[in-house]
């Protein structure tokens, strides 16, 4: 189990008042990156939680891009998508393994 992974699945993440209907922004103690070259675009599906070099995750909601360069270490289940996307700026979220 990587170190993002754990970090990922053992802390809260806070909503940040920067996310809207492309991606739901979350703030955390970073996670990091093993990979620091580009990676090539790829398709993104709907839930995907894609780690940009901040290391502050963003998952992918209703108007997310096509396409992506930064790796996705998860993808939220649809069931669990329409919550996140309820979710107020300042929310805690935690995800579970």
């Amino acid at each position: 189990m990587s170190t993002s992974w754990r970090r990922l699945v053992s802390q809260e993440w806070t909503l940040s008042p920067d996310s809207n209907r492309i991606g739901a922004r979350l703030v955390g103690r970073p996670l990091t990156q093993t990979r620091l070259e580009e990676l090539p675009s790829e398709g993104m599906v709907l839930g995907a939680l894609q780690v940009p070099p901040s290391g502050l995750p963003t998952v992918f909601l209703a108007d997310h891009p096509v396409t992506g360069g930064y790796p996705v270490i998860a993808v939220v289940r649809r069931t669990d998508l329409d919550l996140l996307g309820q979710a107020r700026p300042g929310q805690r979220i935690r995800f579970l393994g």
